[in-house]
């Protein structure tokens, strides 16, 4: 498989952007490649087109699947194993958004949780511990609003995130229905 330009950049762009988020450039580079190939793809083509050796298309291919963001598929009359992507994008997004979770936020709200439940003896461990509470329901908060998200249909997404800005000016509205039009002085109710 040849790459065009286009699929050349995009392929390197990822393989950039995985240094990022926590994956080896090679890891990034096999997924961008999986990911517009529009076809499930065997090592052998991955390693050809992206110049791997087998062990490295190995290697990515085991970490995408850790992530679930591959899964192996046969083809009829083939013997050798084939990946693909998944085929939603919101799919993929709701798997990178349940790994980042599983990885990085659950272990996070656990230490927060047992720093919680221990007794400051001293005024530095109590200014700590106040704002590790802090952080603490911000991120219940945050990964609550996010299961409800996850919860709705794709397209109720995009028309909650094509409102944007206005989703304030319907909150404002129903505070003002709320407390009778009254308002502190701040935009808000009393």
């Amino acid at each position: 498989m040849e790459l065009t330009p286009l699929a050349e950049r995009f392929v390197r762009h990822f393989g950039e952007m995985g240094s990022r988020w926590g994956v080896n450039r090679t890891v990034g580079q096999i997924y961008a490649l999986l990911y517009i190939s529009g076809r499930p793809l065997n090592a052998d083509e991955i390693g050809e087109t992206l110049v791997f050796s087998r062990s490295n298309v190995g290697i990515g291919i085991k970490e995408l699947q850790a992530w679930r963001l591959v899964k192996l598929v046969h083809l009829p009359g083939d013997r050798r194993d084939y990946f693909e992507p998944p085929k939603d994008v919101w799919e993929i997004f709701r798997v990178l958004m349940e790994e980042r979770r599983r990885r990085e936020i659950e272990p996070t709200l656990s230490m927060l949780r047992e720093a919680l439940l221990e007794n400051p003896d001293n005024e530095a461990d109590k200014v700590a511990q106040a704002r590790m509470r802090e952080m603490h329901e911000l991120i219940e908060l945050t990964t609550s609003w996010l299961d409800d998200v996850q919860r709705l249909s794709p397209e109720t997404v995009v028309r909650l995130m094509q409102l944007g800005a206005k989703v304030q000016k319907v909150l404002e509205f129903a505070d003002k229905l709320k407390f009778g039009g009254r308002d502190n002085g701040e935009g808000g109710p009393r």
